[in-house]
């Protein structure tokens, strides 16, 4: 045996060699690295050809090409006598019986090497690692002894346990693994030992508060090494720091007719006293509540007040509340219905939102558009200015769209888009599903099933909307998507909420546009009536909402209102519709 250098380029590779199946690309750019940076550290077996002047590769096969693949011009290797077998014993032996490097011991290693003064960039370097994992095999390393000794034996914990073990301090390792230490060859418990060392942590992506707040709070962030490499994983344990500085941050900042609100025990906001939350889109008058949910991260909601009831001497009518119980207690003798009616709300809530994003965007046909509109003023929440007797609602409303269709000399003048930019604000402002006065009735349903509202409408599987239906519509909704239905109401609950945060949206087959039959059976008995009759229509006029006189119910013109036109313009503005 002797030690030579060569050309490997001159070496040739063994037949007869044990290892045949080729290394994966990335082993080779690992090894690759590593010559690069130190050289080749074992130098390869060969030994002479028979019957010819060249030596022969018994063991570094994959070390001779990377040294070619590097560049070098020479290589030290061991060279022995040719055994009868061409090596192939030897070469079987010597895959067989090495062992992999012990992770324990790769980290104390990578630690040893910067105390030998290697940097953790060249040691990335060397080991074609990223830098940040070289700098989390390092935490590990420093991860109490007798924890480590345990580890190396083979009993590892599971990556989040390592994660809180290595983030907590010497000091408290010591004392949880002084209260949980195995006997003598007993495995480790280390989820007692992780939960332990676990501490609540703050990220610094869910923080809205900047470095001034930061520094004024005295909040130091650590950085979560485990964490995935794409996010900012920035935390800190000083949970009283970080909440403080969220609320003043949100005290800053807070919208006109904006408060912060407390949570209660299941993370929902406490909104004020009779206080109606919004689902849709916010109007201009509506309010904004700020709050911090589970993960301290500034969290808001819109709700709007009760306008308070105008009385002119004689009692309004009954408020519409209606008191909900429990969706988990059963009432003896009555069967719940199917949606609850804040349910039966958000519903006209979403489908109103739905039909006017797919009015204001998605392809109507021109003689859709004519048709949609003569269904819109047969909606029961439509009062038209009318010549054939002095009552007149709402004239304000409908004249700055028709304003549109005449030029500046008072003549009427336009084209077909600014004619469909009219038909569409006035679409707009009639139909609605929500419930209570503004309700259009049936025509809207069948408006929104015929412009395809339905794929318009927001996902519903959410806490919020899943707390208003029942046992039997929500193990209904569960069966639709294969989950089998819980025990408990809540529980089911809770598991919907998570498939549809994670997959597709739900949309309760209830809230869809469709129309129920009946009510169309009930227009089609109109069918017959095209010329109008004369009886119906005086007592059309006679009656208002609620079947009330509207000359006695003491209610302001809506197309008077001016919070409800800057409403509307504020509306037209988010559609994409440019005033004139």
């Amino acid at each position: 045996m002797q030690l030579m250098k060569v050309d490997p380029r001159a070496l040739k590779d063994n037949p007869d060699n044990t290892r045949q199946s080729k290394s994966t690309p990335q082993a080779d750019a690992l090894l690759l690295a590593t010559i690069k940076a130190v050289g080749v550290i074992q130098p390869p077996v060969i030994f002479p050809e028979v019957g010819g002047n060249g030596y022969i590769i018994e063991a570094g096969h994959r070390r001779t090409r990377m040294a070619i693949a590097a560049g070098l011009e020479e290589i030290d290797v061991i060279v022995v006598e040719a055994a009868n077998d061409n090596g192939g014993m030897r070469s079987m032996v010597e895959n067989i019986a090495r062992e992999p490097l012990n992770p324990v011991d790769q980290w104390r290693g990578i630690e040893r090497l910067v105390a030998l003064g290697w940097t953790e960039e060249a040691i990335a370097v060397a080991l074609a690692l990223p830098v940040r994992q070289i700098r989390k095999l390092r935490l590990l390393a420093n991860v109490l002894p007798s924890m480590l000794d345990q580890m190396a034996k083979g009993d590892m914990p599971n990556e989040q346990q390592l994660r809180t073990i290595a983030a907590a301090s010497s000091e408290e390792q010591k004392e949880v693994w002084k209260a949980h230490k195995p006997k003598k060859g007993d495995t480790a418990a280390w989820w007692q030992i992780a939960n332990g060392l676990s501490k609540t942590r703050m990220h610094a992506r869910d923080a809205s508060f900047g470095d001034d707040l930061r520094l004024a709070y005295g909040i130091e962030w650590a950085e979560d090494l485990f964490g995935p490499a794409d996010q900012d994983n920035r935390y800190t344990t000083n949970v009283e720091a970080f909440l403080g500085a969220q609320q003043e941050w949100m005290a800053s900042n807070l919208p006109k007719k904006g408060a912060i609100v407390e949570v209660n025990n299941w993370g929902q906001p406490e909104l004020p006293k009779k206080a109606e939350r919004v689902y849709g889109k916010p109007a201009k008058g509506d309010c904004t509540a700020m709050y911090l949910d589970r993960d301290g991260k500034v969290q808001s909601v819109h709700y709007r007040m009760p306008e308070p009831r105008k009385t002119d001497g004689r009692p309004g009518p009954a408020g519409g509340a209606s008191t909900e119980a429990d969706d988990d207690t059963d009432v003896v003798g009555k069967t719940r219905p199917e949606v609850t009616q804040k349910g039966q709300d958000m519903i006209g809530d979403f489908r109103t939102d739905a039909l006017h994003e797919a009015l204001a965007r998605a392809p109507i046909e021109d003689d859709m558009l004519m048709a949609l509109l003569v269904m819109a003023f047969a909606g029961t929440n439509v009062r038209v200015d009318s010549g054939a007797n002095d009552t007149v609602f709402g004239s304000k409303r409908f004249q700055r769209h028709v304003a549109r269709l005449y030029s500046a000399d008072g003549r009427l003048s336009f084209d077909m888009d600014g004619a469909r930019v009219a038909a569409r604000s006035v679409l707009i402002d009639v139909l609605s599903c929500r419930r209570g006065m503004s309700n259009s009735g049936v025509v809207s349903r069948i408006a929104g099933d015929a412009i395809g509202a339905d794929a318009f409408l927001p996902n519903m599987g959410t806490e919020d909307f899943l707390l208003c239906l029942s046992r039997q519509a929500l193990e209904a909704a569960a069966k639709s998507v294969n989950l089998v239905p819980r025990a408990r109401v809540r529980e089911t609950r809770a598991g919907l909420v998570d498939h549809f945060a994670a997959d597709a949206a739900f949309v309760l087959p209830a809230a869809l546009f469709a129309p129920d039959p009946k009510d169309i059976a009930d227009i089609m008995k109109h069918a017959d009536d095209v010329a109008g009759d004369d009886s119906d229509g005086a007592e059309d006029e006679s009656i208002g909402v609620d079947g009330l006189d509207p000359t006695a119910t003491g209610h302001d013109d809506p197309g008077d209102d001016p919070l409800s036109d800057a409403a509307s313009d504020e509306e037209e503005t988010a559609y994409g519709i440019a005033a004139e």
